[in-house]
C-alpha cells in the first residue's frame, strides 16, 4: 500500500486511503520537504486540457510542491483527471480564481513563464536556472506565484502585466514550447534541487504583496484618467505599460503604502 505522494504505507487501515486530512501531518514524516516550498503558488492560467493540469499536479506532489491555484480552466472536470496519479488530494483543494489579479493578491513576487518564440517581450527575461535561485531566495521570507498560460497561447499580455518579471526554459530553436506538465516539472525540479543544502537567510525588506501594487496600479490609472493623460484609443496598452512600470520598482510593503497615499492625494486635488 502507498500514500498519496507514491510512500510505502505501513500498519492499520486508518491511513489506507492518505485523505488529505492526514496528507501533510503523515506523508511529512515519511520525505523531506523543502522548509519554504509551501510559499510558493503554481497558477495555471486559461488552461484548456483538464490531465495537463493533472500532469502538473503530479509535478507539484513529486518536488513538493502543494499549492495549485487555476485561472479559468477551460474544463470544469479537471479535479478528477486521471494524470495526477498519486496526486488526487492536491488537486481537489487546488483553488480556483476568475482573474489572474485575484489569484496572485498575496504574493509578494509573480513569475511569469514563457517560451519567447516570436513576440515582443517587455518585461525582464532570466532563464531558468538564475530566476531559480531568485525565487528560493524570495521564497525564504515571503509568497511567490509562478504562472503558466495556457497550451494553445501562453499567457496573454494583460495576464503578463501583472508579473514583475519572466523566466524561461532553454529548449532548442527548432522546437521551443513544451508540453505543460512537463514545464511545471523542469521549473519545480530547478527549484528544488537548490534546497538540499540550508543557507542563512539575509535579512531583506518585506516585498509589497501583488494586492498592494495593483492598489498603486488603479490609482495612478484613475489619477492618469482624470489628468487627461490616457487616450481613448489606448487606454489598454497603457494600462498595461502602467502595470509593468510599478512592479518594476520592486516596492516594499512600507513604501507601496506611502506611494499609494501620496497618489491618493494627488488623485483627490485633481478631482476638486
Amino acid at each position: 500500500m502507498r500514500c498519496c505522494l507514491g510512500v510505502p504505507i505501513r500498519g492499520t487501515n486508518r491511513y489506507r486511503r492518505c485523505p488529505w486530512i492526514h496528507y501533510r501531518q503523515f506523508c511529512s514524516k515519511l520525505i523531506a520537504m523543502p522548509l519554504d516550498s509551501d510559499r510558493l503558488r503554481v497558477v495555471l492560467v486559461g488552461t484548456r486540457n483538464p490531465l495537463n493540469i493533472g500532469a502538473a499536479a503530479r509535478a507539484m506532489s513529486n518536488f513538493g510542491f502543494l499549492r495549485l491555484r487555476v485561472v479559468n480552466p477551460y474544463q470544469v472536470a479537471f479535479r478528477e483527471a486521471r494524470s495526477a496519479v498519486a496526486a488526487a488530494p492536491l488537486l481537489a483543494a487546488a483553488e480556483e480564481f476568475s482573474t489572474v489579479a485575484e489569484a496572485v493578491a498575496d504574493c509578494a513576487l509573480v513569475v511569469g513563464t514563457t517560451a519567447v518564440q516570436h513576440r515582443e517581450l517587455q518585461h525582464a527575461l532570466r532563464p531558468l536556472e538564475r530566476g531559480a535561485r531568485i525565487i528560493r531566495k524570495e521564497l525564504a521570507a515571503s509568497r511567490v506565484a509562478l504562472l503558466f498560460g495556457s497550451e494553445k497561447t501562453g499567457l496573454s499580455n494583460d495576464d503578463l502585466s501583472h508579473c514583475h518579471w519572466l523566466m524561461h526554459i532553454p529548449t532548442r530553436k527548432q522546437h521551443l514550447s513544451m508540453n505543460l506538465g512537463q514545464a511545471v516539472a523542469v521549473c519545480l525540479y530547478e527549484l528544488a534541487r537548490g534546497t538540499k543544502k540550508s543557507a542563512a537567510k539575509e535579512k531583506t525588506e518585506k516585498r509589497a504583496k501583488a494586492a498592494e501594487i495593483e492598489r498603486i496600479s488603479t490609482v495612478l490609472l484613475e489619477s492618469l484618467h482624470q489628468s487627461g493623460y490616457v487616450k481613448s484609443d489606448a487606454v489598454a496598452t497603457t494600462e498595461e505599460r502602467v502595470r509593468r512600470m510599478v512592479r518594476r520598482l520592486e516596492l516594499s510593503s512600507e513604501d507601496a503604502e506611502l506611494w499609494t497615499g501620496m497618489l491618493r492625494q494627488i488623485l483627490w486635488k485633481v478631482r476638486r
